[in-house]
């Protein structure tokens, strides 16, 4: 029998639940040698944490920090479940993505209720929507707030230049519409730029599918919790224009998250990218691993389609198997302070979800030598205005990833036409989600 996602998560709980009581154990970080404690953490992408571990550990003796960072929020969603299913292994302080947020909601009581361990003092550090998306119906708040995903455009300013296109920062924003812009505006600088070079706009249609969605004010699910897909006039709106834009040309067709081990962002295999601040962290690294630098000319710019967006976030929970649940949750906690999320940023581009990180990195004004000295905190903080979350249902990454993302590879590959590749993902949705 094929369960929903709805009825795995609920399977997934009375399946760790007994695992525990037939073990008789926990699973999490146990003590070391010597006394010391150690502290399992398990994080995703480009979180920018790596340094602070050590940090931590100098100012905490006796606690030993050991990190595990899984490549994309789509593993470390299997990583999780898996691991939630065996009722065993998930890490002291494990790291939950928007995306699929909404089945951890579904299994909340595998985590520990953070009010137990203080959080209360710290509630208003955040964006008050930050925290209402991990309080669970009975009120337990299970994680501390990373990062949000404010989103403006990164551009090649060399490949628009060679175009003969405005090519400067304020030049590039104007031509996609300015505050103005419209998905269809920034389609049609597209096309003026695919008309002078021949060359893709974007990478990939997935990426630019789920940031156009992510901007509704219902996505996949409504408020209220309902599917949202079948018959939604703004989804097949915006599908219509993507999937055209693409068959134009637009799109380089791109595997995601893989761009020709970076080279494809140095060899101007397309001129633009959607870029929520955690996406800087993966653009410099696709940079590297392609022989990129700043002379590749990639920049940032204060603009996007449609105005605010929000793609991502994420947050640190302690699941209810850690041995250390007191110590688990006060590193979970430092990591999240406005100091370590601005460290954060400065590493990898994840923006704070701190009020107090993102008020000093709006005022700083620090440049990114990589992205043309654009002030990518200041950006990052004028794009987070107006940003609201949306609401995010049980099957809302499988949704973006099993049910769209297909038909979207393959209009990209030139194998269906937009209304079928509509029609494919319907056909998806009936098979993969209840």
């Amino acid at each position: 029998m094929r369960l929903s996602r709805r009825k795995t998560a609920t399977a997934i709980a009375g399946a760790a639940a007994f695992a525990l009581i037939a073990s008789g154990c926990s699973a999490g970080g146990g003590g070391s040698a010597g006394g010391d404690i150690e502290l399992t953490v398990t994080t995703f992408g480009t979180m920018g944490f790596d340094d602070l571990y050590a940090q931590y550990e100098a100012a905490n003796p006796g606690i030993k920090v050991t990190a595990n960072n899984i490549d994309t929020g789509g593993n470390a969603r299997t990583d999780a479940f898996t691991k939630i299913a065996a009722g065993s292994g998930l890490s002291d302080v494990t790291a939950i993505e928007e995306g699929w947020l909404g089945s951890i909601m579904e299994v909340s009581d595998q985590f520990t209720d953070l009010a137990d361990y203080g959080f209360a003092d710290r509630k208003d550090d955040w964006v008050d929507w930050k925290v209402d998306q991990v309080t669970d119906p009975d009120g337990r708040i299970i994680g501390y707030g990373t990062d949000i995903g404010p989103e403006g455009l990164c551009f090649n300013g060399a490949a628009l230049e060679a175009a003969g296109l405005p090519s400067d920062r304020e030049g590039f924003a104007e031509f996609i519409g300015g505050a103005d812009a419209t998905w269809e505006s920034y389609f049609e600088a597209g096309r003026q730029y695919h008309a002078a070079t021949g060359k893709a706009w974007y990478d990939q249609s997935g990426f630019v599918w789920n940031a156009m969605v992510n901007q509704l004010d219902e996505g996949y699910y409504t408020a209220d919790g309902k599917l949202n897909v079948e018959g939604n006039s703004d989804l097949e709106e915006r599908w219509g224009q993507l999937a055209s834009a693409t068959t134009e040309g637009l799109s380089a067709a791109q595997t995601e998250w893989d761009w020709n081990t970076g080279k494809s962002f140095v060899d101007q295999t397309f001129a633009t990218f959607v870029c929520p601040g955690w996406m800087l962290g993966v653009v410099k690294g696709q940079l590297e691993a392609g022989g990129g630098d700043a002379s590749t000319g990639w920049d940032f710019a204060d603009v996007f389609p449609e105005g605010a967006a929000n793609w991502g976030g994420a947050w640190l929970a302690v699941p209810t198997t850690s041995e250390h649940p007191e110590e688990a949750a006060a590193l979970a906690s430092w990591l999240t302070e406005p100091e370590q999320q601005i460290a954060a940023f400065n590493v990898a581009g994840p923006f704070p979800s701190t009020i107090a990180a993102q008020e000093q990195l709006a005022s700083a004004g620090t440049t990114d030598p990589l992205f043309n000295d654009a002030p990518t905190g200041a950006i990052l903080a004028e794009r987070a205005i107006g940003v609201k979350a949306q609401f995010k249902g049980p099957d809302d990454s499988l949704i973006q990833e099993n049910v769209f993302g297909p038909p979207l590879d393959a209009i990209d590959r030139g194998e269906v036409t937009p209304q079928e590749g509509w029609d494919q993902a319907i056909t998806l949705l009936g098979e993969l989600v209840d």
